[in-house]
C-alpha cells in the first residue's frame, strides 16, 4: 500500500488538553497506528482528565508525555510557551522522531531537526472577527508575531476546512514560497457514535464561556419550545476568570466523559450549534453519527462541512433558530430525513481517510515516494521501522 510505503516510523504530535483537540489528536493517533506509525503525544494548557487518559490509553503504542504549559491564545503565556518550546525540543531528542505535527503556530519557529507541520485548528485573530467584530485590539500584538513566525517556519500548514485555511490566510499573511497549505478533515470513529432510540429533546455540547459556541441563543429559545434543551459542556474558563453563568432555561449536564457524550447524542433526537464561529465542529460531526438531525450557525465552514444536510440560521438572529428547531420538532419525517441525510455525510469523514491525507503529506515532506526507505534527520540514520 502506498500509504504505509511513505508512512514515517515516529511522529512527535503536540495537543491542548482543553478543546476538541486533544479529541483529534486520539482519532488521528489511532488510525494511524493502524498504518504502522507510533505517535509520541505532548500535551500542554493542563493536566489529562481521567477520560483523556483513558482514552490515549487505548491506543496502541501511543506514548504521552504531559504537561500544564499555558497556552499561546491564553492570558499573558509567554514564558510558558518559552518553557514548553525548550521541553518540545528535549523531546525531540528523546524519541528521535520523523516529523514534528504540531497542532499550535508559536512552536512552528522552533529549530527541530525533522520537518515540521502546523495544523490550524482555530486563531485568536479570526475568532474575534466573527465572534466581536473587527479586529483584535493591540494586547494581541504579541500573539500576531508569534503566529506568524511560527507558520513562516513551517514545512507545511493544514486547516480542517477551505473557510479556516482562507481565515488563517487571510489575518496572517500567505504562507512562504515553498510551504505547503493543504485540507484535510478531522474525523470521527462511527463505531463509538451510533443512534440509539430517540427522545423528545435538543442537545448541544460546547464550552459555555466561549461566546463562539453561541450557547445563549439556546437559553433565549428554550422557554419558548416544547422539548428541552440540554448542554454539556464546561462554564469555566481555563483561566479560572470566573466562568460562564448558567442559563436557567437550559438543562445543564456539566462536562461529560466521551462515552456519556456519545449516550446523549445518542438519545437526543436535534443536534443545536448555532456557533458564530467553528473552523471544522468535530461536536457536530459525533452527533450527526449518532443520528441527529443538525441545526447549525449560518457560516461559511459549516456550509462547507454539511451541505443540504443540516438547517442553517444566522448566529444572531434567535427567532430564526426558534423557527428552525420548532419545524423539527413539529415534523417527525423531515427530522428523520435530515438525520439520515447529515448521517450519510458524516460517514465520509472516517479516521481512514483523515490518516490517508496526513500520511500522503507526511510522505511528501519526508521526501518520499512509494517504496522509498525513510529518510532520517538524525545523523543519515534511517528513520525507526514501522
Amino acid at each position: 500500500m502506498a500509504d504505509a510505503a511513505r508512512a514515517p516510523g515516529s511522529v512527535l504530535m503536540t495537543a491542548d488538553t482543553v478543546g476538541g483537540v486533544f479529541s483529534y489528536a486520539i482519532e488521528l493517533a489511532r488510525a494511524l497506528a493502524a498504518r504502522g506509525v507510533r505517535t509520541s503525544l505532548a500535551t500542554l494548557g493542563g493536566p489529562l482528565s481521567a477520560p483523556q487518559r483513558e482514552a490515549a490509553g487505548r491506543v496502541p503504542g501511543l506514548a504521552v508525555f504531559e504537561s500544564s504549559f499555558r497556552l499561546e491564545w491564553m492570558e499573558d503565556p509567554w514564558n510558558d510557551v518559552a518553557r514548553a518550546g525548550d521541553w518540545l525540543l528535549e523531546l525531540e531528542e528523546r524519541v528521535r522522531p520523523a516529523l514534528i505535527h504540531l497542532n499550535g503556530y508559536a512552536h512552528g519557529a522552533l529549530g527541530f531537526r525533522a520537518p515540521k507541520l502546523v495544523v490550524a485548528h482555530s486563531c485568536v485573530l479570526s475568532w474575534w472577527a466573527a465572534v466581536l467584530g473587527g479586529e483584535a485590539p493591540p494586547r494581541y500584538d504579541r500573539y500576531r508575531r508569534e503566529v506568524a513566525r511560527g507558520l513562516a517556519a513551517a514545512s507545511a500548514v493544514v486547516a480542517p476546512t477551505r473557510a479556516m485555511l482562507d481565515a488563517l490566510l487571510r489575518h496572517h499573511g500567505p504562507l512562504p514560497g515553498g510551504a505547503r497549505a493543504e485540507v484535510i478533515p478531522n474525523a470521527a470513529d462511527p463505531a463509538r457514535f451510533a443512534p440509539r432510540p430517540k427522545e423528545e429533546l435538543v442537545l448541544a455540547v460546547g464550552r459555555l464561556w466561549d461566546q463562539a459556541k453561541n450557547i445563549e441563543a439556546l437559553g433565549e429559545v428554550a422557554p419558548h419550545l416544547p422539548w428541552p434543551i440540554q448542554v454539556a459542556g464546561s462554564d469555566v474558563h481555563p483561566d479560572g476568570g470566573g466562568g460562564a453563568t448558567r442559563l436557567p432555561s437550559l438543562e445543564h449536564l456539566g462536562v461529560l466523559s466521551p462515552s456519556a457524550v456519545a449516550a446523549a447524542l445518542g438519545r437526543a433526537s436535534i443536534y443545536a450549534h448555532p456557533a458564530r464561529y467553528e473552523p471544522f465542529g468535530l461536536s457536530v460531526l459525533e452527533a450527526a453519527l449518532s443520528g441527529c438531525a443538525l441545526v447549525l450557525g449560518d457560516i461559511p465552514s459549516l456550509r462547507e462541512v454539511w451541505g443540504d444536510a443540516a438547517l442553517y440560521v444566522d448566529p444572531g438572529d434567535t427567532e430564526a433558530l426558534r423557527r428552525a428547531l420548532r419545524t423539527l420538532i413539529d415534523a417527525p419525517g423531515a427530522r428523520r430525513e435530515m438525520a439520515t441525510r447529515a448521517r450519510a455525510r458524516a460517514l465520509g469523514f472516517s479516521p481512514r481517510r483523515m490518516a490517508r491525507g496526513y500520511l500522503r503529506l507526511y510522505g511528501a515532506l519526508l521526501g518520499r515516494g512509494p517504496g522509498e526507505e525513510g529518510r532520517s534527520p538524525w545523523r543519515g540514520e534511517h528513520a525507526p521501522c514501522a
